[in-house]
């Protein structure tokens, strides 16, 4: 049955304005209710269309009024977030992504209208390690538990969300594990890596990537939210990039760094502000991490348009067409990546 009041957590960025601006084209939908902490900006604003915009923190228990007193019948929460700046510093990102999480959870499980939650999660779960296999399907566990940032909120988050699903096994639960996103509007700590002007890699080491392209990855949501889709699901493109090809086709130039080396460029970088990096990411690019997709096109019953060659080239084209980083930017990381070569090679001589 297709849903009638849909409330979307975190409408207020870039992919939480344009999903709700989707299910509010959808004449069949009785009404959209996008949340945030804050209003979108005029650009994101203009996109929603008859969305009703609530501002609440999904942190506060108040949450579960305002789905219970618009007969919510269908969540999708989105709002978890990679981005310590943007979230206010990492213990405000923890609090969003875990507290917000619990939070919406109790509201949904007293409210007897809900029958349908689709949670935004992330293949990081998986971790990256030496070890991991060649692919992970949806029931293999990580070699080792993240430990710290965004992929530890999102294993959280699940146990969580499986917490919810026996207290309410009439819900429809469905949690897509996507991999990293690309394309021409996403800001995300990955896209800003391959924005830097001089790229760090470790030395010795040639991740894979698999990559999404934004356009997928909301037509996955729209699907989840429309239909009965429960389950866990791998989300990415077919095919993988390696590092290297990734660095060459962006137009970049890598600057390959010693292992010990590298916890300190991430620092250098991190104070920059031109990416925020951390040793989760650090290690996703040594190790890297490919999913298997099966379900997701078998039993989801979707297949990505773009592979995650094709994603990123989408994504490099959008981005050449505009400004360049301003000069003081590129200057910041060229000093960053020089300090840091000039302190390994002073601890070599």
């Amino acid at each position: 049955m297709p849903p009638h009041v849909v409330l979307v957590t975190g409408v207020s960025r870039n992919l939480g304005s344009r999903f709700a601006a989707r299910l509010a084209a959808d004449p069949s939908i009785d009404r959209v209710i996008g949340v945030d902490t804050l209003p979108p900006g005029p650009e994101l604003a203009a996109l929603l269309g008859r969305t009703e915009f609530v501002r609440a923190d999904i942190r506060n228990p108040l949450i579960g009024k305002v789905i219970a007193a618009a007969g919510v019948d269908t969540v999708v929460h989105l709002s978890i977030t990679a981005t310590p700046h943007r979230a206010g510093g990492r213990v405000a990102m923890k609090e969003m992504n875990v507290i917000g999480t619990m939070q919406l959870l109790a509201g949904c499980q007293k409210a007897a209208s809900v029958r349908r939650l689709v949670v935004k999660s992330t293949t990081a779960v998986y971790g990256s390690s030496s070890r991991d296999p060649a692919l992970f399907t949806e029931e293999m566990e990580p070699k080792g538990l993240p430990r710290s940032g965004y992929a530890k909120d999102a294993v959280e988050v699940e146990g969580y969300v499986r917490g919810f699903g026996r207290r309410r096994p009439d819900v429809a639960l469905t949690v897509l594990r996507f991999t990293n996103f690309v394309g021409p509007r996403i800001d995300s700590p990955l896209v800003r890596y391959f924005g830097l002007p001089v790229v760090p890699t470790v030395l010795g080491y040639d991740p894979r990537l698999q990559l999404l392209h934004e356009d997928d990855a909301l037509e996955v949501l729209r699907l989840a939210a429309v239909e009965d889709l429960p389950g866990t699901v791998n989300v990415g493109g077919s095919g993988v990039l390696l590092l290297s090809q990734a660095i060459r086709r962006a137009g970049r130039v890598s600057v390959p760094v010693p292992g010990p080396a590298v916890a300190a460029v991430g620092r250098l970088i991190r104070r920059t502000g031109l990416v925020d990096y951390s040793p989760e990411q650090m290690r996703f690019l040594n190790f890297g991490r490919v999913v298997d997709t099966t379900r997701l096109r078998k039993e989801f019953g979707y297949t990505p348009r773009y592979t995650t060659v094709e994603a990123f080239d989408d994504f490099i084209r959008a981005r050449q067409v505009r400004p360049q980083l301003e000069p003081a930017l590129v200057r910041r990381a060229e000093q960053a990546a020089l300090a840091v070569l000039d302190r390994v090679g002073g601890g070599h001589g």
